[in-house]
């Protein structure tokens, strides 16, 4: 059994940059903490030889297995270079027609890669799946993250992950608990507040957890939200809201907060201690993990936490740690993956209307590309081969537009940046586009829910992803050598 300082650091998964790894002194630090008797670390970029060779060694090094946790909701690659990287989520659940075997076959490869992938790096905790239900079309952290916006797809798709992940013994991640779908609030930012009733919450954010909870999920993140027919505590604090989880769901798993450096908990004070005395088990990402250690010592030492609290959520760690020693290597081929990546990313983009026939474009000279991006944050070099000259929105008000227009709209859904939607006065600039346009054409890279400004478009695309790969699937089915397939997870009001 650890020693009193070595159970509190077991409380603790801690960052790991893989970026650093060239430095010793970055290794001793990472290293110190083992020895301390930390309880694993959430694994950020790096290279895919490297990064692996370096958890190897600390899982020799470590007295008690680690967690070794990502967040790889789009494959390995989405963290660790030289690992595939796969289309989201909603990108999967457009891509998969439960009715149909090959589709169903696609999906199951795709999490079955994505499971190998990470168990071959090292990665036992692998940050998935997301079983927030999408129901604010102007979420700016959910969105294309989530499977659909309607509970029981979520549900279906959350336990095709789970229960493949944990047929590997790999440790799936149910979140954000209680949903974080339904706020325009990015919780890295500010605490998003949900003021439904416990009824609607029943009916729609909380059955997916049910769900997943019957599936066997080994653990379930808690969001930082106040979800107020709850608790008006974040749910990451909230005894009220594990107390949920453990009774009235019956989860028996692990259960961990959201990462503790974001900023939606920037006003609460001793979170480490309300979050051990609410019941929570790992305490993830920290600032400061050997700060928390301190405090959570203090707080023991001055009978604010019990001694029976650390020690529950240290019988349940253990459990799952004796589980992770059985984990298997096995042998995997990146190439197979790459084409199962991109099986599900041609599958997935979806017509989401035409007035006539559509593909196979013709005449590409008779093209305009209108795009409305960030260059400094997407590469559009896949789409502006495909179409020779083209022009941000700003900058094509006053240019003689050719017969066909095609207007890529790139969004970004990723922590920190606030916003995945789109400003009145590109919608409107658009919308003119659309007038003056022979044929136009509305591309969505990445939110499909921008799509909803443009109805009068003769045709409509939903990608789900921003990349090359994500933008060649479109051309593939523009120039008619894949058939569109997709099936819009979402619905768009307008």
């Amino acid at each position: 059994m650890p020693g009193p300082e070595q159970k509190l650091y077991q409380l603790i998964i801690s960052r790991l940059d893989g970026h650093k790894l060239s430095s010793a002194l970055y290794q001793e630090q990472i290293i110190d903490l083992v020895r301390k008797g930390i309880g694993g670390f959430i694994v950020f970029g790096g290279e895919k030889r490297e990064v692996s060779s370096f958890i190897d060694k600390l899982q020799l090094l470590a007295e008690l297995p680690l967690f070794i946790a990502s967040d790889i909701e789009r494959g390995a690659g989405q963290q660790i270079d030289g690992a595939t990287t796969f289309p989201g989520q909603m990108a999967a659940a457009a891509a998969t027609d439960i009715n149909d075997l090959a589709s169903l076959k696609a999906l199951e490869d795709a999490i079955k890669a994505i499971a190998y992938e990470s168990i071959d790096i090292g990665i036992n905790m692998p940050l998935i799946p997301v079983l927030d239900i999408n129901s604010n079309p102007d979420n700016p952290i959910i969105c294309t993250r989530a499977f659909s916006d309607r509970p029981e797809v979520v549900s279906w798709f959350g336990n095709m992950y789970i229960k493949a992940l944990e047929k590997t013994g790999l440790i799936s991640c149910g979140k954000h608990f209680p949903g974080h779908g339904d706020t325009a609030v990015d919780s890295h930012i500010s605490l998003p507040v949900i003021s439904k009733s416990f009824m609607e919450l029943n009916n729609t954010e909380l059955i997916p957890f049910v769900e997943a909870v019957k599936a066997n999920v080994s653990s379930i993140m808690m969001g930082h939200i106040s979800v107020t027919a709850i608790d008006n505590l974040p749910a990451s604090l909230s005894k009220k809201a594990v107390d949920l989880l453990r009774t009235g769901l019956g989860h028996e798993g692990l259960i961990l907060t959201d990462a503790l450096n974001m900023h939606a908990l920037k006003e609460m004070r001793d979170v480490a201690v309300t979050c051990v005395n609410a019941g929570i088990d790992i305490l993830l990402h920290p600032e400061n993990p050997s700060a928390v250690v301190e405090e959570l010592r203090q707080a023991v030492e001055a009978g604010k936490i019990t001694e029976e609290k650390i020690d529950t959520a240290l019988s349940r760690i253990l459990k799952y740690k004796a589980g992770i020693k059985n984990i298997k290597k096995v042998r995997i081929d990146t190439d197979e993956h790459k084409a199962i990546s991109w099986s599900i990313s041609d599958r997935s983009v979806t017509l989401v209307k035409e007035k006539s026939r559509l593909a196979p474009l013709k005449n590409i000279q008779d093209i305009s590309l209108i795009f409305m991006a960030d260059e400094s944050k997407h590469d559009l070099s896949v789409l502006k081969a495909f179409i020779p000259g083209s022009s941000h929105i700003r900058e094509c008000q006053r240019e003689a537009l050719k017969e066909v227009v095609i207007v890529a709209l790139f969004t970004r859904i990723a922590a920190w940046e606030g916003s995945s939607g789109m400003r009145d006065e590109d919608i409107n600039i658009i919308r003119d586009l659309i007038k003056r346009a022979g044929t136009s054409i509305v591309i969505s890279f990445g939110n499909p829910y921008v799509l909803r400004h443009f109805m009068e478009a003769d045709a409509l695309i939903a990608a789900y992803d921003t990349t090359g790969q994500a933008q060649s699937s479109v051309i593939n089915c523009l120039k008619g050598e894949v058939v569109f397939q997709g099936r819009l997870p979402v619905e768009l009001k307008y």
